[in-house]
């Protein structure tokens, strides 16, 4: 059996990677509009299992699986997506600073058996941030193409005082909760020493 993940993110095939499982890489193109009145969870849910329905169909073969994931700060249930400018950026930070938030990282998992899909929920506790501070980080570059305008695993690792809930998923991929899945989907892990039964 063949896996793809459904993602060009750097730091999601790099935790992939850890789970020692061999895996090619495709880019879904998905229109990921939130729908009106969707809520957060349902919204990371969706886009991951589009993500990788996409890939699936087309391949368009039986031996793939397929995994697609999404990630969203989430801030008193309002989505927090990547910042375009230095103005919003600075917003979003403020709104955090000093603050608990949620990071909802969605894992879809499609064979041509089943799908399987979880979120995972992460509260992440920010320190008061000050304003020189943030103008440095943005600076960086380093906001620009996360979701809620820090890397966790990155010059952002700074901002958290404190994490309830899973690091993986913060950075992009909750690794526990994506290796019982694919297990579940008879993706042997570890260089193919740990199977299903093992768990």
């Amino acid at each position: 059996m063949s896996l793809v993940l459904a993602s060009q993110s750097p730091r999601r095939k790099e935790l992939l990677a850890t789970l020692g499982v061999n895996f090619n890489v495709a880019s879904a193109d998905i229109d990921e509009t939130v729908l009106k009145g969707e809520a957060p969870s349902d919204y990371v849910l969706r886009l991951a299992q589009e993500k990788a329905m996409v890939i699936f169909n087309r391949l368009g073969a039986s031996k793939n699986t397929v995994l697609g994931s999404d990630t969203s700060v989430i801030f008193q249930d309002h989505i927090l997506g990547k910042p375009q400018d230095q103005d919003e950026f600075m917003g979003m930070m403020a709104r955090l600073s000093g603050q608990t938030h949620q990071v909802m990282t969605s894992v879809a998992v499609i064979s041509d058996k089943k799908i399987s899909k979880q979120v995972v929920v992460t509260d992440v506790v920010f320190h008061s941030l000050s304003t020189s501070l943030l103008e440095k980080y943005w600076k960086t570059g380093e906001p620009c193409d996360k979701a809620g305008g820090y890397g966790i695993q990155g010059l952002g690792s700074l901002f958290v005082r404190e994490i309830r809930g899973s690091y993986s998923a913060v950075v992009g991929l909750p690794l526990a909760e994506t290796a019982s899945m694919l297990l579940a989907h008879n993706i042997s892990l570890w260089n193919e020493s740990l199977n299903a039964n093992d768990l």
